[in-house]
């Protein structure tokens, strides 16, 4: 059992902690609040609910994940992903529905834990991962235009092309002022870096916006107007339920589990590469399957590991969970003492928050690297955003899933009349008469989603070792977009580390797939060998 749940917190706590780190967390916390802030409430409206229920599931969900997860800088709460999900719940099944799905989804991300399932993310390619994260992205931002133009709507309907046609039949009353607040809300939230580094852009826009219509009297909608009251305490809900109804809630607890594991462990290992560590996967799902069940009580909405907080909370010094424990325990006391002045906000600021996080979620700069691969990352790709904005995001993952293993198994197809049937006399070779800093790994088989992590691991821990690392392609067929990605990764961390990377017998098909992901370029074209000998000798030559 120790195997499947131990939290990086109380490893830490074994092993000692020091002052100056602490003190580094402490502030790093403080930070990160004020950037979870904002970004809570905004999520919280957009997803159809009150706005400290945002406020509520980062502080209590945060607190949870942080002390019990398997990562050390993992920041915890509501995310712009679960916002399409939280919405179709709540509109189908209520507040009350919203928090069955919630905890019934936090008992099966636990179950995933306590089954070791942590690694299954790696069975989800590249291409349905951006697909899905960019159709979120699409729906997130289309779900703003109401409130960014300041459009006299009651209800919008949730389908994203009815949701449009209204937009343009309701076109003739822009409110220029709802529009101007969104603009200059974008503006501060993207360009303020460049002034104030400590302090994000989209408090910054909150505050000024907010004093800007009070002094004012500007004629736009505000949270209070729209919501009533912030109230600045927890109210502890039970929610009622029959076990008959049960089964109608399993579809939307899966997607909740689903996804939130996906991008909770996607943030772990985009921070592992920040901060060259490793998350304990299995730790961090049970993790989140306690915040999930715990939170909805308190009138929380589901939570998961957040990419952009986990990366602000990196970049300013947080190497400890106690950064995402203070984060927690700073929202508590915002929410306390200054919860009241929230209900200002204006509609278009939040609106214009968001947008900026719709095109962050974007990834489209490796949507569009995509389209340029293979034909099959491209179907994967397509099908899962369409499915995403037009239908179903369930429907997306689950129909990615199956055609992901489809395509995978049709082009290993392709392949298997190519793949010579003798295996080559020199496959397992006497490496030892080579210098001590010149290593050999060799990639055996396709370099695609369901393997790529395993060979990644092992090149960075022979990489670490060596002063030249040489991986011999002599026997990978084919990459796909998530192997690439993969493999880019692991060169920069080696690079980085001052390691020279060698590649030997890349076959045609493989090299043109590196040349239009820029992978030549990274390792250098000088570093690619069409023969092990060519590699061999080359490599013998930088160590002089």
């Amino acid at each position: 059992m120790e195997h499947v749940f131990n939290p990086k917190l109380f490893t830490l706590f074994k092993g000692g902690l020091d002052k100056k780190q602490v003190t580094s967390d402490i502030l790093a916390g403080i930070v990160v609040a004020i950037v979870a802030l904002p970004l809570a409430i905004a999520f919280a409206v957009a997803s159809g609910v009150s706005p400290e229920r945002g406020i509520i599931t980062s502080i209590i969900a945060g607190f949870i994940i942080s002390f019990l997860g398997g990562s050390r800088v993992q920041i915890g709460g509501p995310t712009g992903a679960f916002i399409v999900i939280v919405f179709g719940i709540v509109e189908t099944y209520g507040i009350n529905g919203l928090i069955i799905s919630s905890i019934m989804a936090g008992i099966i991300l636990i179950v995933f834990g306590l089954l070791k399932l942590g690694g299954l993310l790696k069975y989800f390619p590249n291409s349905l991962i951006i697909g899905f994260t960019s159709g979120i992205a699409l729906v997130i931002f289309s779900t703003q235009i109401k409130d960014a133009l300041g459009l006299n709507i009651t209800k919008v309907p949730s389908e994203f092309i009815e949701k449009w046609k209204l937009y343009f039949a309701h076109i003739d009353e822009i409110n220029m002022v709802a529009v101007i607040i969104t603009v200059i809300t974008i503006l501060i939230t993207v360009f303020s870096k460049k002034l104030v580094n400590k302090i994000p852009g989209s408090f910054i826009a909150i505050i000024l916006m907010t004093i800007g219509v009070q002094v004012f009297n500007l004629p736009v909608t505000t949270i209070e107007s729209s919501f009533g009251e912030i109230p600045n305490h927890f109210n502890f809900t039970i929610p009622s339920f029959a076990f008959s109804d049960l089964a109608i809630y399993i579809g939307p607890a899966i997607t909740i589990a689903l996804l939130g594991s996906i991008e909770s462990l996607l943030s772990a290992v985009v921070s592992d590469g920040m901060i060259s560590g490793n998350h304990r996967s299995n730790t961090e799902l049970i993790a989140q399957g306690v915040a999930n069940i715990v939170t909805p009580f308190f009138g929380g909405i589901p939570a998961t590991g957040a990419i952009a907080r986990t990366a602000t909370n990196v970049n300013i010094g947080g190497r400890t969970p106690i950064s995402g424990i203070v984060h927690s325990i700073t929202l508590l006391l915002i929410m306390l003492l200054f919860g009241r002045w929230a209900k200002l906000i204006p509609m278009s600021c939040l609106a214009g928050v968001l947008i900026v996080v719709a095109f962050n979620m974007s990834e489209w700069r490796s949507f569009r690297s995509i389209l340029r691969g293979s034909i099959f990352d491209i179907i994967i790709l397509l099908s899962t955003f369409i499915l995403t904005v037009l239908v179903d995001l369930t429907v997306a993952i689950q129909v990615g899933i199956v055609l992901s293993a489809l395509l995978f198994m049709k082009r290993m197809a392709d392949i298997s009349g190519k793949i010579p049937l003798e295996i080559d006399s020199d496959l397992i070779e006497d490496y030892s008469k080579l210098p001590k800093d010149i290593s050999i790994y060799e990639i055996s088989g396709p370099l695609f989603f369901a393997s790529v992590k395993e060979y990644t691991e092992v090149i960075k821990r022979i990489g670490f070792k060596s002063k030249v690392l040489i991986i011999r392609m002599r026997h990978v067929p084919f990459v796909d977009s998530t192997g690439l990605e993969n493999l880019k990764g692991v060169i920069k961390i080696l690079k980085d580390y001052g390691v020279t990377i060698v590649l030997s017998g890349v076959n045609e098909s493989v090299l043109k797939d590196f040349e239009k992901h820029q992978l030549i370029s990274l390792v250098d074209k000088s570093n690619i060998h069409d023969s092990f000998e060519k590699a061999i000798n080359y490599s013998k030559q930088l160590l002089k």
